[in-house]
């Protein structure tokens, strides 16, 4: 149960970040829905690779490389979603951050201690 309330969360977020975002469109729900999930299976399978593979360079940025790695997971998810589409690569870095705070301020608040 608690997935799928994380997932409609996101989906949420995603639905209204493309909203007031100039450069990130969404069809409808249903495809913040699917956006939803295909970056939560992206950031589950790919993302562990890429970071692995890009150690050096995280770890001269002092992590900040990972801002590059999100932006680029984002950037792969509109390329595999009908219906989304991101401009560029910085609205895709901006896109992956905004997400990222208010994924994490959302899910703090509803996480059961």
């Amino acid at each position: 149960m608690r997935l799928i309330i994380r997932i409609l969360l996101s989906a949420v977020l995603v639905y209204v970040l493309a909203n007031f975002l100039p450069g990130v469109v969404v069809d409808g729900f249903k495809t913040s829905v699917i956006v939803a999930i295909v970056l939560g299976l992206l950031n589950i399978f790919i993302k562990p690779i890429l970071v692995l593979f890009t150690l050096p360079v995280t770890i001269l940025t002092f992590g900040l490389f990972l801002l590059v790695i999100n932006a680029l997971i984002i950037l792969l998810c509109a390329e595999l979603v009908d219906g989304f589409h991101v401009n560029g690569w910085l609205t895709a870095l901006l896109f992956s951050v905004i997400l990222s705070v208010f994924q994490s301020i959302l899910f703090s608040v509803t996480d059961e201690k």
